[in-house]
């Protein structure tokens, strides 16, 4: 029989390298967005006639967040994720052969700005403001489902570094130009994870039946900001970068139309519970990762 995936919000940077993947292991892959030809989100019966018979279902669904935080962008991102999340727990449901692993997105961004301590799965802090509350109510929705079946899988996942897309596009043009040197204070944590280790990541507990709940998915190795634009200069061979203050970042985001907590928040996450369970990452550190991806 076929192998099938289903990746619900699979024609972004990390869905179509995920669909490449399992592709290339000879996996069916269908993908749910908004726009045909991909089964769209208002179609139903053709979602549950995926989900049917389908060995793993992958949620990467939710407006980007590089945007401004108005009332509307606001909204588009909460429902975007909670509504997507609430329509696949109801489409399985209603499967007869459902599949035996549902993941869902979540993101690193839950916990507090910390520069003081590493966030695990289990001391993690939970942190206060829009994204925090966004990521909460993710996570709510998609364990509000209590399926016989089905394990569930919350991936919080940190920045995601890729040759094809991503945030790597930016960084590369600001080094290049002569402006990667330090963002705001340098001394933010940056945690990350090369896309191949999150693809790594996804097949290993989709082979641990016996794993579900909340996963940290992050190098083991963050690093800072400053430690972050060194190894880029360091990988472009550019000896120097303009450092950007805090309130050139803040005037920069508004013309952009972003958010400055993209790059200020400091993200200090641990992969605990996978290193536990004894997955071993292929890309740990920053310098493995820009040698692959650079």
């Amino acid at each position: 029989m076929v192998k099938r995936v289903v990746i619900a919000g699979g024609t972004g940077f990390v869905g179509q390298y995920l669909e490449d993947k399992f592709s290339e292991s000879g996996y069916e892959v269908k993908i749910i967005s908004r726009r045909e030809p991909h089964i769209i989100w208002e179609n139903r019966n053709e979602i549950i006639q995926a989900l049917e018979g389908s060995d793993l279902l992958i949620n990467l669904a939710g407006k980007s967040v590089n945007c401004r935080y108005n009332d509307r962008n606001k909204e588009e991102i909460l429902k975007s994720r909670t509504t997507t999340t609430e329509i696949l727990g109801k489409a399985l449901e209603e499967c007869i052969n459902p599949p035996r692993l549902w993941i869902n997105s979540s993101t690193a961004t839950i916990y507090r700005h910390s520069e003081d301590k590493p966030m695990t799965e289990v001391e993690g802090e939970v942190g206060t403001g829009f994204s925090v509350e966004v990521a909460k109510e993710w996570e709510k929705s998609f364990f509000s489902f209590d399926l016989p079946v089905t394990r569930q899988a919350a991936l919080r996942m940190a920045i995601v570094l890729g040759s094809e897309g991503g945030v790597m596009t930016p960084y590369k043009n600001l080094v290049k130009f002569g402006l990667g040197g330090v963002q705001g204070p340098g001394t933010q944590m940056f945690s990350w994870i090369h896309i191949e280790d999150l693809y790594r990541v996804i097949l290993f507990i989709k082979e641990q039946e016996q794993l579900s709940g909340i996963f940290n998915c992050s190098s083991p190795v963050p690093i800072t900001n400053r430690e972050l634009m060194a190894a880029l200069r360091n990988k472009m061979n550019k000896k120097a970068g303009l450092p950007s203050a805090k309130w050139m970042l803040e005037l920069g985001a508004v013309f952009i139309c972003t958010e400055t907590e993209l790059i200020l928040k400091s993200r200090w996450v641990l992969p605990e519970k996978l290193i536990d369970e004894g997955f071993s990452f292929k890309y740990p550190t920053i310098q493995e990762a820009m040698e692959d991806i650079l």
